[in-house]
């Protein structure tokens, strides 16, 4: 949700600050805007609403705002609509309307999150003399900084320390102050945000990709911390106002991995890169057919003592879980619950001393995960965290974290993350279940093997996309989908009636193939295409029976098998094949013709594949 940017240095301001919001579209937004510093106590503010192309034009590409001191967002509207006046940066003075142009407010300021007691803190201000031109929360948090600045005659530190006491919510906070118009000052809490160095130059940002072709150097700055920022130089505090010390950290991919590298989309290019992204994965945890665990320090007493899994996630996170859930259980024996993040702690859950709670997030900040963590670790239960970005939040509080190893993941819709959490909790199910004696050394290798064949199995499927590519352009105007399955299969079912969904625009549906009978087959018409998913051999023919049933009734079927199930040709319309492989792990395939047919009908109906509407990559908030 939203995007954050800031630059000191000797250069320009305002064309660095548009090149990282470029970054960051893909977090989602409905208008933009920036203001800049000339080393005077005015600030240049600058917005506008919908794409940042309507803010280029607006400043010239950046040329026409000058100073070498500046902030910039994205905003993706919460409290207030979308319009040029609810648009950040904001600022602390009584100005009216549009609040661009030169202001000499002591504050202007940009904000990621919510502000939950904002119109207490409003109501406050209002006493105090502060008039209101939007309706953001984010005005508010800005003016309160700018109303303990003067009444307490504070350094910035301190103001925003009383603001962080006073305020409730979640933000990251990034300001400019008149009297320090070569410096930024930020604060955090609970969303992303982090700083980068070059030589005479620093970086903020609420995501790696937006400086990433400045620096690889950053810092992570944490929550209830704050920060100085000057040219070339950072400082960081604690809310009591004393200096922290922090570890500058080396960014491992380049620039070039969170570019389109000669792919139409973000999305095509990430579909592509999960043969490499799920063997390096494998790697980091596989060495001579032995899962290593011993980097995280969950060792072998520990995992015997586990008497329950509990699995929280959201999304396609939450879909990684469904479809672990039944390899967890199968093979180690343990019981497993899968829960929404966003339901977990509101409802109360019971967890015993043994419990281990896993939590999965791409981004490292997910804010229910992030939330449900707290939680568990409150309740004294062991935590292992499945993420993507080194140093998140995620990261940084778990017990015991296992990283994937997916590179930046730039579309909203994911591919290569997913997949690579997927294969991750495979081999925690394998680790886990050899160490409680459930599998004999032989069977543990096969499955090892068997695991390592993912990448070169997928490699082959997108070798042969066409088909699908094909198929997309035929059934591109569909008004419903529906995608059954059973097992394993209904958890992959899950994750590409999302895909669907999300980027087309189409309304679909996944359903466990057994439950149509129980209220989902009235709705089956003539010409409602129904995706059957047949890859586990043991439940194939009861999948196959509930496919009949909708072909009946008018359906339009797919089948998805693995090769040598030709016999169902004779059923369905279409079919889609993928390479044979062990029950547990074939999921990892199947989901790939899923993810391709969503994306091809998506291009097929001329839509923003990568930023698709009223959807963020990084969900930041409640």
């Amino acid at each position: 949700m939203c995007g954050i940017v800031g630059f000191i240095g000797k250069h320009q301001a305002a064309p660095i600050l548009l090149e990282g919001l470029s970054k960051l579209e893909y977090r989602g937004y409905d208008s933009a805007g920036i203001a800049v510093r000339d080393g005077s106590n005015k600030a240049e503010v600058v917005k506008a609403v919908g794409r940042l192309k309507n803010l280029e034009e607006k400043t010239d590409n950046g040329q026409s705002v000058v100073g070498c001191c500046g902030i910039g967002h994205t905003r993706w509207a919460t409290h207030g609509s979308p319009s040029q006046i609810n648009a950040h940066p904001h600022v602390s003075g009584n100005c009216t309307g549009s609040a661009s142009g030169t202001v000499e407010s002591e504050v202007v300021g940009v904000h990621n999150g919510i502000i939950e007691n904002y119109q207490e803190l409003k109501e406050k201000l209002l006493k105090n003399g502060y008039q209101f031109y939007s309706d953001t929360d984010t005005e508010v948090v800005i003016k309160l900084v700018d109303y303990y600045y003067k009444k307490y005659k504070v350094g910035p530190i301190d103001a925003l320390a009383k603001t962080m006491v006073r305020v409730r919510g979640s933000y990251a906070l990034e300001v400019m102050f008149a009297d320090y118009p070569d410096e930024i000052y930020v604060a955090r809490k609970d969303s992303p945000m982090i700083i980068g160095t070059s030589g005479d130059e620093t970086f903020v940002a609420s995501d790696v990709p937006a400086i990433l072709s400045h620096t690889r150097n950053v810092y992570y700055i944490g929550n209830n911390e704050m920060a100085r920022l000057m040219a070339g130089k950072v400082e960081f505090y604690d809310l009591n106002g004393d200096i922290i010390e922090k570890e500058l950290v080396e960014i491992k991919f380049s620039a070039e991995a969170a570019e389109r590298g000669g792919f139409e989309h973000f999305m095509m290019k990430e579909i592509h890169e999960q043969p490499t992204a799920i063997k390096n994965t494998i790697g980091s945890l596989v060495s001579d057919k032995a899962i290593d665990l011993s980097k995280i320090e969950l060792d072998d007493e520990t995992i015997k003592n586990i008497s329950n899994i509990t699995i929280v996630a959201c999304g396609s996170a939450w879909h990684v879980g469904m479809a672990s859930q039944y390899v967890f259980e199968e093979l180690s024996g343990i019981p497993v619950r899968v829960e929404l993040a966003s339901e977990f702690r509101y409802r109360g859950p019971i967890l015993d001393k043994n419990t281990l709670v896993i939590v999965i997030s791409q981004s490292g900040e997910t804010a229910d995960t992030l939330a449900a963590l707290r939680e568990a670790k409150e309740r004294g239960v062991k935590t292992l965290a499945i993420v993507n970005v080194v140093g998140s939040s995620i990261a940084r509080e778990a017990d015991y974290v296992l990283y994937t190893l997916a590179g930046p993941e730039i579309s909203v819709a994911t591919t290569k993350a997913y997949s690579c959490q997927l294969v991750v909790t495979y081999l925690l199910a394998l680790q886990f279940a050899f160490v409680r004696g459930k599998l004999e050394q032989k069977d543990y290798e096969n499955y090892i093997s068997e695991i390592e064949r993912i990448p070169e199995c997928i490699q082959k499927i997108l070798d042969d996309k066409e088909r699908i590519q094909w198929f997309a352009s035929k059934i591109a105007n569909s008004k419903d989908i529906f995608f059954i399955g059973r097992g394993i299969d209904y958890a992959i079912g899950l994750e590409g009636s999302l895909k669907m969904k999300e980027i087309s625009y189409i309304h679909s549906e996944a359903y466990a193939a057994g439950e149509l009978k129980h209220g989902t087959i009235s709705l089956i018409e003539d010409g409602t295409l129904v995706i059957g998913i047949l890859c586990q051999d043991n439940l194939y023919e009861k999948t196959i029976s509930n496919m009949v049933e909708c072909k009946s009734r008018g359906a339009f079927l797919m089948g998805l098998a693995p090769y040598g199930r030709y016999e169902i040709e004779d059923t369905a319309d279409f079919v889609t094949y993928v390479p044979k492989m062990d029950k547990h792990f074939i999921g990892s395939l199947a989901v790939i013709p899923l993810q391709l047919l969503g994306y091809y009908v998506s291009v097929a109906r001329g839509l923003d594949v990568d930023k698709p509407r009223n959807l963020a990559k990084s969900v930041t908030v409640e």
